[in-house]
């Protein structure tokens, strides 16, 4: 008795310093969010790795004011996939009254102007990083939900407005709890999943079905304690014999970046990557919409050879208040 009595105020103390830490944790999350003007833009050019700002597109494309449904603080994340009679784009939209992350999307007949539709996905915790694809003949969606406690995988009952949860392929009791910015791409007839957890470790998850059992890679983590080049930033591409990975760069602060590596070797057992270029993909530009960084790019080849790419921008109202 007398041992429990005494492990009282240890056990009160560790509660006590989690609540602090938390706290913090959040406040610090909702200060960034407050500061942070996001909206999404057009990229162009002869290859994923060499794209810049059309002549012909007035960037941003979409931002909050397009957002008619709610009241939005900015849109971000954009991820895009072309179905029968035009392109679907979807994207985080925070909702100001809610201050949580909801799914939205806009449609546009040659993925070039865009038309603000409707929030497609909602849920009682925050929704980003709306991972969105077709796989025999069905469309999935993989969005960044960390406050689910797992990597939720949704399909679309009725596409592009109705989605169902239809599993947890990955748990939040997995190894470093890896499950921000989830991105899935299918290669050698098995799916590859990288995630970003603790200790800004970047993390590779396989399986042979996309709703599992997915299983963390023997060479996982790829990438430990770095905020350069771990977390990813945007669709994981196959282009010209090679699988090709986005991270978003976190330095000097969240998103000012994005970085492309091109993976040499990926099987289930064996990895081996290298970066494309020793410069950034996407940095901060020269326009009001980007002028504090970029940190998402979704790649996709037209008919005509070209490249277009949806990406988002951000500029930061009170750089001297933003928490690192």
């Amino acid at each position: 008795m007398l041992i429990a009595f005494t492990l009282i105020p240890v056990l009160t103390a560790a509660i006590a310093l989690f609540v602090v830490r938390y706290r913090r944790h959040v406040d610090k999350r909702a200060l960034r969010l407050s500061r942070e003007t996001w909206a999404i833009g057009i990229y162009e050019g002869r290859s994923p790795f060499e794209l810049h700002s059309p002549d012909d597109i007035v960037n941003p494309v979409l931002s909050a004011d397009d957002v008619s449904d709610i009241k939005a603080r900015f849109v971000a994340d954009p991820f895009m996939v072309r179905g029968n009679d035009g392109c679907y784009l979807f994207f985080e939209v925070l909702n100001e009254k809610r201050n949580l992350g909801e799914i939205g999307y806009a449609f546009s007949p040659d993925g070039r102007q865009w038309e603000y539709r409707n929030i497609v996905l909602r849920e009682r915790f925050h929704l980003s990083y709306p991972y969105v694809f077709s796989w025999e003949g069905q469309f999935y969606m993989i969005p960044e939900c960390v406050r689910s406690g797992g990597i939720q995988l949704y399909r679309a009952n009725k596409f592009p407005g109705q989605w169902e949860r239809i599993a947890t392929i990955i748990n939040g009791d997995k190894k470093q709890n890896a499950l921000i910015d989830p991105s899935v791409i299918r290669h050698g007839n098995r799916w590859y999943l990288f995630s970003y957890g603790k200790n800004r470790s970047l993390h590779l998850f396989s399986s042979e079905t996309l709703t599992g059992p997915w299983r963390e890679h023997p060479q996982s983590p790829l990438v430990t304690q770095s905020p350069q080049f771990s977390r990813p930033g945007g669709r994981v591409i196959d282009h010209d014999g090679y699988i090709y990975r986005f991270a978003q760069d976190e330095i000097p602060w969240y998103g000012s970046k994005v970085w492309a590596f091109r993976i040499r070797e990926l099987t289930p057992t064996t990895y081996r990557e290298e970066a494309v270029s020793g410069n950034p993909l996407l940095e901060a530009g020269n326009e009001s919409w980007n002028r504090d960084g970029m940190h998402n790019v979704d790649p996709h080849r037209e008919p005509s050879g070209r490249w277009l790419a949806y990406v988002d921008g951000f500029t930061i109202r009170h750089k001297n208040s933003l928490p690192q």
